[in-house]
């Protein structure tokens, strides 16, 4: 079955680095786009990257911009998401989720499917 398993979160500094993974499983990543998105307590899901089918077609929150850079490796299916000089603000669960990729672009996560259980990021101060 379609499945999507993120993993790589933990507990890190302010100013540190995390690189999160999403693995893909059940359906060929080739033909979807892939997007990291995060949810805070209290907070509504929000979209922080997304890419289409190279490392060319990327797009960020603005909030994220500069810091985080996503990638993919379809023949190992996986996508990444190297997060650096982390804030106490990006604290959140983040997760991955696939659309098609002839769809248009966006980072609603109300556009997504196939959501992963998610992956637990916090950065002290």
């Amino acid at each position: 079955q379609v499945q999507l398993v993120e993993s790589g979160g933990g507990l890190v500094q302010a100013g540190g680095s995390l690189r999160l993974s999403c693995a893909a499983s059940g359906f060929t990543l080739d033909y979807y786009a892939i997007g990291w998105f995060r949810q805070a307590p209290g907070k509504e899901r929000e979209g922080v990257s997304r890419i289409g089918s190279s490392d060319s077609s990327t797009d960020y929150a603005d909030s994220v911009k500069g810091r985080f850079t996503i990638s993919r490796d379809n023949a190992k299916k996986m996508v990444y998401l190297q997060m650096n000089s982390l804030k106490p603000e990006d604290t959140a669960i983040y997760y991955c989720a696939r659309r098609p990729l002839l769809l248009p672009r966006t980072l609603l996560p109300s556009e997504y499917n196939s959501w992963g259980q998610g992956t637990q990021v916090t950065v002290s101060s």
